[in-house]
């Protein structure tokens, strides 16, 4: 986890992604895949909210936190992430599937 203090851009902007306000999760699956999502705070909200330390056991469609109004989470994939939503679909934290990981197995099958 890392907090990064900065600028109160509009979360549309694209520059938002690194010169705003921000919280940097980096969350390792069992499997040893690893989700990185940014919490960005806007122009309006300036409110981050982030609940797990560092080390801590999530469980799957578990709530971390809240990001307010005016304010955007971006999720970082790994390559072999397989993407199960569309550009410019609605999402909801804990029920919409973003994407699927292939299992390990799978992986090794495959080399």
């Amino acid at each position: 986890m890392r907090y990064q203090k900065g600028q109160y851009l509009n979360a549309m902007n694209p520059a938002s992604a690194d010169r705003n306000e921000q919280n940097i999760a980096t969350v390792r699956g069992e499997d040893g895949l690893e989700v990185t999502f940014k919490q960005i705070a806007g122009l309006l909200a300036r409110r981050i909210v982030f609940n797990p330390r560092e080390g801590e056991t999530l469980a799957r469609g578990q709530r971390v936190g809240l990001i307010k109004f005016g304010s955007r989470v971006d999720v970082l994939l790994p390559a072999e992430a397989q993407v199960r939503v569309a550009v410019g679909q609605k999402v909801k934290g804990g029920s919409s599937v973003l994407a699927s990981m292939p299992h390990q197995a799978t992986q090794e099958g495959q080399a």
